[in-house]
């Protein structure tokens, strides 16, 4: 077959050919022992430094051999399928290196993960720049001649000389040598913010009285001062409960600024990471860093985010305004003496208040139904049906390096009823609860890609989903808010994404799929947390063990769409400030994150005087959605299709659930992001779902 040949076999890595078996609990068939070693987790910061250097090295010198190859012997085997398998090796052996930073108790282990990240991005922007395998790889596709290359050969051959292209590597040498320099101080500068944000461990404190309205197994989770105040942090369990039900606005004003402006530090480095964009924008000939961003996506242009953002816009606008009206009103009931305005940490509380009010819906209560030991479990088992997949538990010892903390779960996945080895799919790892240094927030990481092998054989991935669900407390089970569950529910799509898909090249794997196109299978998942037989089938009250009423999934259900106007301009405000900061001409300062709502016309929410600096702490502006933040919204337009469309009728089908799997997951981004949606939907998307779903209505407009 084409891509990675047989003939490449023999300079790639040994690792990348051993078939190891793992252990498998007592009594499990001897044909399910998984075909692939799980990854060892016992990493020092000196391995890590040297694993990195010889993981660059090897990848170099494969590169140099593409690039020393004569014109005549440059092929799509010996130039492309070379660079993939080139590209597959660096994956595999360094992205486990640079996720330590993320989940590592160990400071100066975190350290070494850092630079390696560092290291390896240094090293992709050197070979990025390199005219010589620029110039292997046109003339290698010459070579194969017009229409020869198809499927997701002719993906990875057109890929890797856009990327060339779009590197600048038509440009003049001067241009290009301060092209990488640009590129390296960016790549080092989006590091250190990211690396601020993740170690980030402030605290904030208040007196009991101050915490009035607070659940009190919320409280019995912060730590008491001598002074008798309550500290607690700015991790997601321990603020949104205070943001959510502290009565006293002063409180959560306090609150809200401190987590706001908690990496204040970052404030340069934002302002630099802007700076350098323009230039390297500039440089390439593009109109704005947005528009360098943008060509690779769906959306294709900065103008058509910019539209995007403002039609969506126009359309809620009116139900926002609605929605800021009636939550003021319920702040001048609650607060006869405020000042009449409505502010950014006064959402958090009236939001939840007006959907007690109005459902007699107490989120406190439905908590209660969803302890992190049912819902975990229960979400798993409602994939696996769906997908037609099976989890099987491993062992998790630090001590053997099995994970790297005691809390993280350990899974090998198989397709159901799989009887061999080759019904095997990857392993996952589940590390769900806070502690200080670890990633605040939850996100997936692919940790080794799949991808087919020159022996026929399959390289299978390794993914990771880091949580901050709440702990266990002396009063009370774990527990989550429904907010939570759906959550969760979305990370694991973007799990399932990584361990389904069957692309053949490693960087087609999974949600390497187009960024505003990465959101939407998960934010369709989130769906399920919607439906009534998914909630009776995830609720399990912490006491009595019953499963939520019908009554209460009822309010539940009814309460997703309460202020949907007032939320999804808070979503767009945030989309509208990224690509802001990102098609702004010429050196005036920058916007503040809070400032971009009056953008929004209605204002509806307004932050302190002066603002804080809350854009320090958007890491998606560093992590890969720069110029990109409006996908969230813009995926929603084909999740709402899609559940429309397939699911709606039966959420639980196994049937609609392989179709899924085949058109949407399985391929990845090993083929254009419309042609997976055609396929599954059986006609191109559309808006009408998503603007019946938004606006409440049957009369569809476009978008």
């Amino acid at each position: 077959m084409l891509g990675v040949h047989n003939d490449a076999k023999a300079d790639a890595p040994e690792h990348l050919y051993r078939r190891l078996c793992v252990e498998v609990p007592p009594g499990a068939d001897d044909k399910l022992q998984p075909p692939q070693a799980a990854p060892v987790w016992d990493h020092t910061p000196e391995r890590v430094a040297a694993e990195v250097e010889s993981a660059i090295s090897s990848a170099r010198a494969a590169y140099d051999k593409i690039a020393a190859l004569p014109k005549a012997d440059r092929t799509f085997a010996s130039v492309f399928g070379a660079w993939a398998a080139a590209e597959a090796e660096l994956l595999n052996r360094a992205e486990r290196l640079s996720f330590y930073q993320h989940v590592s108790s160990d400071g100066k282990l975190r350290d070494a993960s850092t630079a390696a990240e560092g290291a390896i991005k240094d090293f992709d922007i050197e070979r990025e720049m390199r005219i010589d395998l620029f110039e292997a790889a046109k003339d290698a596709a010459a070579s194969a001649g017009p229409g020869a290359l198809t499927g997701e050969d002719k993906r990875l051959a057109d890929k890797i000389l856009l990327q060339g292209r779009r590197a600048g590597l038509d440009l003049p040498e001067s241009e290009r040598k301060e092209l990488e320099v640009l590129k390296k101080e960016l790549s080092a500068q989006c590091i250190q913010f990211l690396r601020n944000y993740g170690t980030e461990n402030g605290q904030i404190s208040f007196s009991s009285k101050e915490l009035e309205g607070v659940p009190g197994d919320v409280l019995s989770g912060y730590k008491t001062l001598d002074d008798g105040k309550l500290e607690l942090s700015y991790k997601q369990p321990d603020l949104m409960p205070l943001l959510r039900y502290a009565r006293n606005p002063a409180t959560r004003r306090a609150a809200w600024t401190g987590d706001e402006s908690r990496v204040a530090i970052n404030v340069p480095i934002f302002e630099k990471v802007v700076e350098l964009r323009r230039k390297i924008a500039a440089l390439l000939k593009y109109p704005t860093y947005a528009d360098y961003v943008t060509e690779v996506k769906m959306v294709k242009t900065g103008q058509a985010v910019v539209d995007f953002v403002a039609d969506v816009e126009a359309k809620v606008r009116l139900i926002g305004e609605l929605d800021k009206k009636a939550l003021l009103d319920l702040k001048k009931e609650q607060e006869p003496d405020s000042d009449g305005n409505f502010y950014i940490w006064d959402w958090f509380y009236y939001n939840r208040l007006s959907i007690e009010r109005k459902l007699d819906l107490d989120a406190n209560l439905v908590k209660e139904y969803f302890p992190v030991d049912v819902v975990v479990p229960s979400i798993l088992k409602i994939y696996q049906d769906l997908l037609g997949v099976e989890f099987v538990q491993l062992s998790s010892d630090v001590e053997k390096g099995d994970v790297w903390h005691p809390e993280v779960q350990r899974y090998a996945v198989w397709n159901a009823g799989a009887t061999d080895a080759s019904g095997f799919l990857g392993y996952a790892y589940l590390d769900l609860y806070p502690r200080e240094n670890k990633f605040p927030h939850a996100a997936v990481w692919a940790l080794v890609p799949g991808y087919d092998l020159p022996d026929g054989t399959r390289s299978h991935p390794v993914t990771a989903m880091v949580a901050n669900v709440s702990k266990s407390t002396p009063d009370r089970s774990a527990l989550m808010t429904h907010q939570a569950v759906t959550t969760f529910f979305h990370e694991m799509g973007h799990l399932f994404h990584n361990l389904l898909s069957r692309a053949k090249y490693a960087r087609f794997d999974g949600t390497a799929v187009s960024n505003d196109f990465v959101e939407a299978p998960s934010k369709m998942l989130e769906n399920w947390c919607w439906e009534p037989s998914v909630l009776k089938k995830m609720s399990s009250h912490y006491e009595t063990k019953e499963p939520l009423s019908d009554e209460l999934i009822d309010k539940i259900v009814k309460s997703r769409f309460m202020n949907i106007g007032l939320t999804t301009l808070r979503q767009l405000a945030h989309a509208k400030f990224d690509i802001v900061v990102h098609t702004q001409q010429g050196t005036h300062s920058l916007p503040n994150l809070e400032s971009t709502h009056p953008h929004l016309k209605t204002a509806l929410v307004m932050g302190p005087d002066p603002p804080a600096p809350g854009h320090t702490a958007f890491p998606h502006l560093m992590g890969g959605y720069e110029a990109g933040y409006y996908g969230y919204t813009y995926a929603l337009v084909f999740a709402t299709d899609m559940f429309s469309t397939v699911f709606a009728e039966d959420p639980l089908s196994p049937v609609a659930g392989k179709k899924y799997r085949e058109e949407i997951l399985r391929p990845g981004g090993s083929r254009d992001e419309m042609d997976s949606l055609t396929a599954f939907l059986g006609r191109p998307p559309n808006a009408e779902a998503f603007l019946r779903q938004l606006l409440g209505s049957d009369k569809p407009a476009s978008i």
